[in-house]
């Protein structure tokens, strides 16, 4: 790679002055105060009126860097120990340690002195504080750049204090400029060793009672309408260095800007097991405590403040004209927040878009951990522990690295990882990010990886099902496939796709469909929420203790244990409509089986035994009945408030399994009882066409309904009398059976007469190219698929349009 040279044109007026206040400096002025300290000046000068609170401080000018290595004659040595390096006459510790050496010994001119030690006094008196704590922050000329944002790669100091304390702070930051991780990137990058300088930063120190990391994108797949927050409690180190797991917080921002919604779309607690803080100690400004209980079970933002955050990250996007990563914290003594860092983000907002990468594996076994996935892709491997990087000559070349956490001493190891799995840390943790930066599947923050595996043994480590990660026993075979986007044709029938999980469904944001013809909330019932409804809503009905005591942890933080249901209901269904919003996103109301709700947690005291629960007290017979009226209308208050208060008014309602036209009458009033009228809004409601009444009273359905979802599976099995399950019967089992087509056909004759949509949702018409066609020529309206066969069955449909036409 040819070296860059970075910004080397300061302002020749401001380049003789040792001290630049922030005020005073922006985004121009990097080869001055490098990206770090150019960017904390740019919000201050210019983005105060949009109410953004940034702490102040001052910067050094980047040239005394320069004055203090020529002052100390340490040019020469520098340049001889990078060519020892470059000839392999030294390894990359002997050069890194003997640079850094040297400029922790070097020494300021009495002028450098007093010029540093009269900006701290100034900065002291405006803040109204003798020796007022500082964070002294490292900020390099080729740094926070759209295309190199150098993250980590140089140190910061906490909480100094003293001018003492703050001179040795500015000589461990230049020699910063020198450890292994920034030579190496560097290199990698393109950037000539000497022609980088660095500035440091003074900033006033935030006292945080809570900090943390916030993106303008989603980190995992660059979806570019949501906010992504970390948090934890203390300073804001923890995240950052990845030694704790955050909570987590996703906003819409699109809706954002409407005073009148609240689009917060996802709302994760985080173990929070300690945090940073301040420390008496000169020796040890800062330390590592355990968090109480109560910090471990609470959120450390209001649903208010992520709110706050979100429209600052907005703001500060769309001033930089990219995506941002930024820092924040939350001031313990005035409650406060504060934005301490904003940089491009430079992993996800630079990736092709045109292409998209799938991975699925073949097969599954005994899932070992969880925890958040980094990426998309698997990765197969042998587990190979390390606890520090010293060790770094015994890791083996393709090993899966198995560690607590790492931080940026760590990255020439991760370099010769498969794949990551970490203890601790979150979504923006040093782990997390260089990963992503790598190409590097990574999952992080399982708890307790380092104790559950052991070195040598088989595993494999995917991350292609979404925010969550799971590291699967033994080595499973897995296939990957790369979508050209724009070899997907446009076709007249929508295709649109279905949706099972919240989790994972911005993967698919860059595919080119008309929505979500399908979302199952029963999924979200059973992975996110866990408990039968009926059990929050009668937790006097309960005589275990032990589920007492589940459902009492998980409800914990709710003051009426139904909300705890309503609210993460309406977080999932919100963060799937976001997807594609403002496309329709078609949401079927639950449909469990009744063997199915008893799997639930307290669902033994509520549901009945069924001899055959595939034809008995399940869809919209349920949601009348005394068994569980009651808790549909808590899904109800879910969709409501993902609609109507959260803003996602491309919802539609489809109920399932709906038998008769009395049934459906008697459904949409309870419906209407718990704030959901058909009508009122703009609020569509659809219908499963899965059983033959549906077709056979298409007409009387059609007046009640506003659309129907064809569901294959189901009305094959009724209308050829099988079971779905029956491996005897498997071959008799096909959609593409005459009579299943000819109710196929009726239904969209008859809806169309009456002015409602018909959709379907399965594979048959990506696997049966000849099934598809017969869809469209009846004229189907749209065809709803998993994502992954979106591309295969695109161009079946537009090849049947062609034939037809």
């Amino acid at each position: 790679m040819t070296a860059q040279t970075p910004p080397q044109t300061p302002n020749p007026k401001k380049d003789t002055n040792i001290i630049h206040w922030y005020e005073h400096t922006g985004i121009a002025d990097i080869a001055l105060v490098g990206g770090k300290n150019a960017s904390l000046g740019e919000m201050i000068s210019k983005m105060a009126a949009d109410g953004i609170r940034v702490p102040t401080g001052f910067a050094t000018n980047a040239q005394l860097y320069r004055d203090f290595l020529s002052q100390n004659d340490l040019d020469g040595p520098i340049a001889a120990h990078l060519d020892g390096l470059l000839q392999g006459t030294e390894n990359l510790a002997q050069t890194g340690f003997a640079i850094r050496k040297m400029i922790s010994k070097g020494e300021f001119t009495e002028i450098q002195k007093q010029a540093i030690e009269q900006a701290y006094q100034q900065l002291c008196t405006r803040i109204g504080c003798e020796n007022v704590s500082v964070a002294v922050r490292s900020s390099a000329t080729a740094e926070d750049l759209p295309e190199a944002s150098f993250a980590g790669q140089q140190e910061s100091y906490l909480n100094i204090t003293g001018i003492d304390d703050l001179l040795e702070a500015c000589r461990q930051c230049f020699a910063s400029l020198y450890t292994d991780r920034a030579i190496i990137y560097r290199q990698e990058q393109g950037f000539s060793h000497q022609q980088v300088a660095l500035s440091v930063g003074v900033q006033q120190m935030i006292e945080s009672e809570a900090a943390g990391v916030m993106f303008s994108l989603d980190t995992e797949n660059g979806f570019p309408d949501v906010v992504m927050i970390n948090g934890a409690w203390g300073l804001g180190e923890t995240i950052v260095k990845g030694s704790v797991t955050p909570d987590r917080f996703m906003v819409y921002k699109p809706l954002l800007e409407q005073r009148e919604f609240r689009p917060l779309i996802e709302k994760q607690a985080g173990s929070k097991l300690q945090k940073m803080i301040y420390s008496s100690s000169a020796q040890e400004p800062t330390l590592i405590v355990a968090t109480d209980e109560s910090e471990r079970s609470s959120l450390v933002l209001s649903d208010d403040e992520v709110l706050s955050l979100s429209r600052w990250a907005v703001k500060i996007e769309r001033h930089y004209g990219c995506p941002m990563d930024m820092e924040w914290a939350k001031d313990s003594r005035s409650k406060q927040l504060y934005i301490v860092q904003a940089r491009p983000e430079t992993v996800e907002s630079l990736k092709d878009t045109a292409v998209l990468m799938s991975y699925k594996l073949k097969g599954k076994s005994r899932v070992l951990l969880e925890g958040a996935s980094v990426g998309s892709a698997i990765a197969t491997g042998e587990v190979f522990k390390i606890l520090s990087p010293d060790d770094i000559e015994q890791f083996p070349d393709g090993a899966i690295l198995v560690t607590e956490r790492t931080d940026p001493d760590w990255v020439p190891l991760m370099r010769k990882a498969s794949g990551i799995i970490t203890d601790t840390g979150g979504p923006t943790s040093h782990a997390a990010i260089v990963s992503r930066e790598l190409k590097v599947p990574a999952i992080v923050g399982t708890e307790n990886a380092t104790q559950v595996l052991n070195n040598g043994k088989e595993i494999t480590l995917s991350c292609a099902g979404g925010a969550v990660g799971k590291v699967y026993e033994g080595i499973l075979e897995f296939e990957t496939e790369q979508v050209n986007l724009d070899d997907i044709p446009h076709t007249k029938t929508d295709i649109m796709i279905n949706a099972a999980m919240p989790d994972g469904i911005f993967r698919w944001w860059q595919l080119p469909v008309s929505g979500i013809g399908l979302t199952r909330i029963e999924f979200i019932i059973s992975s996110q929420i866990c408990v039968h409804p009926m059990a929050l809503v009668h937790p006097e009905r309960i005589s275990d203790p032990v589920t007492k005591d589940k459902i009492a942890r998980l409800t914990s933080g709710y003051q009426h244990q139904p909300d705890y249901f309503v609210e993460n209901l309406a977080l999932g269904v919100g963060k799937i409509a976001a997807s594609q919003y403002p496309k329709p996103v078609i949401v079927r109301m639950s449909d469990f089986k009744s063997n199915e709700y008893r799997g639930l947690l307290g669902g033994d005291f509520f549901e009945i035994n069924e001899e055959n629960p595939m034809l008995g007290l399940r869809g919209a017979s349920r949601y009348y009945h005394p068994l569980y009226r009651e808790a549909f209308k808590l899904e109800c208050q879910a969709i409501v408030k993902a609609r109507e208060e959260m803003g996602f008014d491309n919802i539609i309602v489809m109920i399932p399994f709906c038998r008769t036209t009395g049934e459906a009458d008697r459904v949409l009033d309870v419906m209407a009882e718990a704030g959901l009228k058909r009508g009122v809004n703009g609020l569509q409601v659809y219908v499963m066409c899965e059983i033959p009444s549906n077709v056979i009273l298409a007409d009387q359905f059609a007046t009640r309904f506003d659309g129907f979802s064809i569901g294959s599976n189901d009305l094959t099995q009724l209308v050829l009398g099988i079971d779905r399950d029956s491996a005897e019967l498997k071959p008799l089992f096909d959609a593409r059976d005459e009579a299943v087509k000819s109710m196929i056909a009726q239904v969209i004759k008859v809806a169309h007469q009456y002015g409602c949509k018909v959709g379907i949702c399965g594979q048959a018409p990506s696997d049966h190219p000849e099934f598809a066609e017969f869809l469209v020529d009846c004229g189907i309206d749209s065809i709803s698929l998993n994502p992954d066969s979106v591309a295969k069955a695109s161009q079946h449909i537009a090849r049947a349009e062609k034939r037809l036409n």
